[in-house]
C-alpha cells in the first residue's frame, strides 16, 4: 500500500502550491504591506513559489522508483498529473494582474 500514499504525492505537492499562490495573490490584492506582508515585491513572490514549487514537482519525479509495473507507474504517474496541474492552473496566476 505504499505506492498508493507515493500516488498522492504530486496532487498534495500541487494543493500546497496553489495554496501559497493564491494565499500570496490575495495577500497583494488586500494591499497588505510592511515587513509582514509582500508589499512592492508580490508579483517576485508569486513567481519564486511557482518556480520552486516546479523544481519540487521534478525533484518528486526524480525521486520516485522508475521501471515497469503498476506500483512504480502510480507514483509517477501521481507526480506528472501534479506537475501539470501545477504548471497550468497556476500560470495564468503568477503571469497576470488581476484583483
Amino acid at each position: 500500500m505504499r505506492w498508493l500514499g507515493l500516488s498522492l504525492l504530486g496532487p498534495l505537492l500541487w494543493a500546497l502550491l496553489f495554496v501559497a499562490v493564491y494565499g500570496a495573490h490575495g495577500m497583494a490584492c488586500a494591499g497588505v504591506t510592511g515587513p509582514e506582508g509582500l508589499g512592492t515585491g508580490a508579483r517576485l513572490t508569486m513567481v519564486g513559489l511557482w518556480l520552486a514549487g516546479l523544481l519540487a514537482h521534478g525533484a518528486l519525479l526524480l525521486a520516485l522508483p522508475h521501471g515497469a509495473g503498476l506500483q512504480r507507474f502510480l507514483p509517477r504517474a501521481g507526480a506528472w498529473i501534479g506537475l501539470g496541474a501545477s504548471a497550468v492552473t497556476l500560470f495564468p496566476v503568477v503571469l497576470v494582474t488581476s484583483c
